[in-house]
């Protein structure tokens, strides 16, 4: 027997005691017979303009989405382990992932060392060789999406405020039509009036 037959033997002893006692890993609800990988990356953008010392800020740094790439096993399970884990045979839980990826909805990432929720498969890998041709391996790349609140605040209306002009709510004005510059100053205009009116 190889490793990889061994792993995934092992993965199925390993599944069924993730199933009976409700731990362990899943993608989108699919357990992995086996976990081979599993890269974490949390990464923080800092900006490059100075800060004050001793400046109350936040928005000098922010952080990014989180990032995860499984290296994934599955492997045709026994009867009893199929029913426990609604897995099935690994050409249907890679068209399962093709489809989760394909949705482009957010889903629950559970792995070993932390939970994730609102991720979406930015890229799913799987070869197939001589001794991986009746089980799957799949490297799938996951990104956090970032969910936000927002609302609508209504203001007051125009005539209410002190400065409409600064303090208004955008209006749709039409369109704007650009204005040709004149070709000679106002200034030299009044400045060559006042000459012609006093006869230089």
């Amino acid at each position: 027997m190889s490793i990889l037959t061994n792993a995934l033997i092992l993965g199925g002893v390993n599944m069924l005691e993730t199933v009976l006692l409700k731990r362990g890993r899943s993608l989108a609800g699919i357990i992995p017979n086996v976990v081979l990988e599993e890269s974490h990356t949390d990464e923080l953008t800092i900006t490059n303009h100075p800060v004050e010392r001793g400046a109350s800020i936040t928005d000098h740094a922010f952080k990014n989405p989180s990032q995860v790439t499984v290296h994934y096993g599955f492997g045709q399970s026994g009867a009893l382990l199929s029913a426990l884990s609604g897995a099935s045979d690994p050409k249907t839980v890679y068209q399962q992932l093709l489809d989760i990826q394909a949705s482009r909805i957010p889903f629950d990432l559970v792995t070993g060392k932390r939970s994730y929720s609102n991720m979406l498969i930015a890229t799913l890998s799987e070869t197939t060789d001589l001794q991986s041709e009746n089980v799957l391996i799949v490297t799938a790349t996951m990104r956090e999406i970032l969910i936000v609140d927002t609302s609508v605040v209504t203001l007051a209306p125009a005539d209410a405020q002190a400065s409409p002009e600064k303090t208004a709510g955008a209006e749709n004005a039409g369109t704007k039509q650009a204005q040709e510059k004149p070709s000679v100053s106002l200034l030299y205009r009044a400045k060559t009036a006042i000459q012609s009116s006093l006869g230089f």
